[in-house]
């Protein structure tokens, strides 16, 4: 990684400017060319450095609904409860926890109807009862780690 990977990564952990070319914006901040930004980008991608870049999306001023959400598997089933899980696209991430509810996942969906008839489906999938965790306040918390 180099000084333009980490002032690359940097910038982009507030946002792409909200114009109609964000990259030639981006480019001319950090001296380089949107071309050179997009390839860079997607080799830190590539190589785990970044792990996802996206949009945040306010899934319930969409109309939409999510919730976290926790199973307690046995360890000997974990690998293919988790492969089940990600196989669903309702199910956001999911990931290990040490604790009885080991596997923590995060379902969204398109109605909170959704998310109910999803939580039916993964406990008749797997035989487990889903620990259901819906969100109870939202607190919008800047987040930056420089690199």
């Amino acid at each position: 990684m180099d000084e333009l990977d980490r002032r690359l990564i940097n910038r982009l952990q507030h946002g792409l400017p909200l114009v109609p070319q964000p990259w030639q914006t981006l480019a001319e901040e950090l001296g380089s060319r949107p071309e050179a930004l997009l390839a860079r980008t997607q080799a830190l991608l590539d190589d785990g450095t970044l792990t996802r870049f996206g949009p945040m999306f306010d899934i319930e001023r969409l109309n939409g609904a999510f919730t976290l959400a926790a199973l307690s598997v046995p360890e000997a089933r974990f690998e293919t409860v988790a492969t089940q899980l990600h196989a669903l696209p309702e199910v956001a991430h999911n990931y290990r926890r040490e604790h009885d509810w080991n596997m923590w996942f995060v379902l969204a969906c398109e109605s909170p109807r959704e998310i109910d008839a999803s939580i039916q489906r993964i406990e008749a999938m797997t035989g487990l009862p889903v620990l259901n965790l819906p969100k109870e306040e939202t607190y919008h918390v800047g987040l930056h780690l420089p690199v």
